[in-house]
């Protein structure tokens, strides 16, 4: 135990310069996509929104969704559950806890 920590110890600023080289490209990467993916929709977005929803009940109500190729609709079903799983950890966080919330 004590060979360990004496190598970790003359080991470790080395490893953590190798840690950080690592991740530092990888970590901007995702803060820029964060702030682009993650962002609130602006006004200018929201009647596109809209309009697309509108176009989605149209199609279910013409039958145009059985046309839908398996790349679509697994693409689709992604989104959909995207969607579904942010709305799950949002009531997570809500509630504080996994099961039921304080009353």
């Amino acid at each position: 135990a004590q060979g360990l920590a004496q190598r970790l110890a003359t080991r470790g600023p080395q490893l953590l310069n190798a840690a950080l080289a690592y991740s530092k490209p990888r970590l901007a990467t995702f803060w820029y996509y964060a702030k682009v993916e993650l962002a609130p929709p602006t006004p200018a977005e929201i009647p596109r929104a809209v309009d697309s929803m509108k176009a989605m009940v149209k199609a279910f109500q013409t039958g145009r969704l059985a046309q839908l190729t398996v790349k679509e609709a697994l693409r689709n079903g992604l989104v959909a559950t995207e969607v579904l799983m942010w709305f799950y950890i949002g009531e997570i966080i809500g509630k504080r806890g996994l099961i039921g919330y304080n009353v």
